[in-house]
């Protein structure tokens, strides 16, 4: 890349710098104050000038500064040479606070929580996909002789439990056998395939036995299935209200607070977000119209996997104004994403 084009490049990332400090277009005379540029205010002019005719930077209003346009960031983003690493007592803080939640539910409403203090954001983690889960354990306790609690452990640390109502009374031993065929039939397997493989022992179990494995097995049966609609945790959207200035349109970004926030409400735009989410370890970054969510071209949405002993269980992310601290907030994914993961693998 030539030494022009590095030039301009430093121009970018200068009004990158300064419209996400200052949320006020930039002009070339507060470059040249606050950059060691090393170049004359004529040659910022004209690199300005470039940038603006390329479609990186645009002018809000007559007469005024320049501010980044989607193009502009993603060059940026495309060009970030350094993410801010989190000091060693940031990375112990966030390890330690993880560690302290007890169940995996806690886990997860503790990460999003972090996540959107530490990038003032709106953080989104969505829970274990079934299908990348794989039942750990299942215990069978008697509350009474014709009642049950089922508690199914997941790998990912996801622990359901339901009730079973008998249509007759179990002794000890019976209930050491269904335990045996249920357990058989469900633990090491993936959800999907123990969903299968539970449905399908009421054939093979004794006569004896028949209706408290069927009973059993369908309330199994809807535990395994996936619940789309329950896979989400949202944290800090009032953060969205702090920059509500950004979604107005004003500075040449379309949308409205509004819009971003009825579009979260539908969970399933949020998911979609996700799901392109597949690696743990790399954070992806959609700008403006790269979400191709209409409500949310005035967003940038920064994500990345989370899993344990190399299978990716979720996705997980922050979404805010197209103005933010790109470097900052992909370092903070991408520690928090890492720390969840260790965290449930330990578990």
């Amino acid at each position: 890349m030539s030494s022009t084009d590095d030039r301009r490049f430093e121009v970018l990332r200068a009004i990158v710098a300064d419209y996400v400090s200052t949320q006020e277009p930039v002009g070339s005379k507060a470059l040249v104050e606050r950059h060691n540029l090393g170049v004359s205010s004529a040659t910022v002019r004209n690199d300005m000038a470039f940038l603006e005719s390329e479609g990186y930077i645009a002018q809000p209003h007559t007469s005024s500064g320049r501010v980044p346009t989607d193009k502009g960031y993603r060059q940026f983003v495309d060009r970030i040479a350094d993410v801010k690493p989190l000091s060693t007592a940031e990375r112990r803080a966030i390890l330690d606070f993880l560690e302290s939640g007890v169940d995996l539910d806690d886990v997860l409403r503790r990460g999003v929580r972090l996540l959107a203090q530490l990038t003032r954001q709106v953080a989104v983690v969505q829970y274990p996909t079934l299908s990348a889960s794989s039942v750990r354990h299942l215990e069978v306790v008697a509350l009474t002789p014709a009642r049950l609690l089922l508690v199914l452990i997941t790998d990912s640390g996801r622990v359901d439990q339901r009730i079973v109502e008998l249509g007759d009374v179990l002794d000890d031993q019976d209930l050491a056998r269904l335990r045996g065929l249920l357990g058989g039939a469900l633990d090491g397997k993936r959800l999907a395939a123990a969903s299968i493989a539970v449905s399908e022992l009421a054939d093979e179990a004794p006569e004896d036995l028949r209706d408290a494995v069927i009973r059993s097995a369908t309330v199994l049966v809807e535990t395994l299935v996936e619940h789309p609609e329950e896979r989400l945790v949202l944290g800090g959207t009032a953060n969205l209200t702090r920059n509500a200035a950004d979604f107005s349109g004003i500075s040449g970004f379309p949308g409205s607070l509004r819009a971003v926030l009825e579009a979260l409400e539908e969970q399933v735009v949020v998911l979609k977000l996700l799901a392109a989410t597949q690696d743990a370890g790399t954070v992806t970054v959609r700008i403006g119209e790269e979400t191709q969510v209409e409500q949310m071209r005035g967003t940038s949405v920064i994500s990345t996997g989370y899993g344990a002993a190399g299978t990716v269980l979720g996705g997980m992310g922050v979404l805010g104004p197209t103005r933010m601290d790109y470097p900052g907030t992909i370092a903070s994914v991408a520690a928090v994403a890492r720390y969840i993961g260790q965290v449930l693998a330990e578990r």
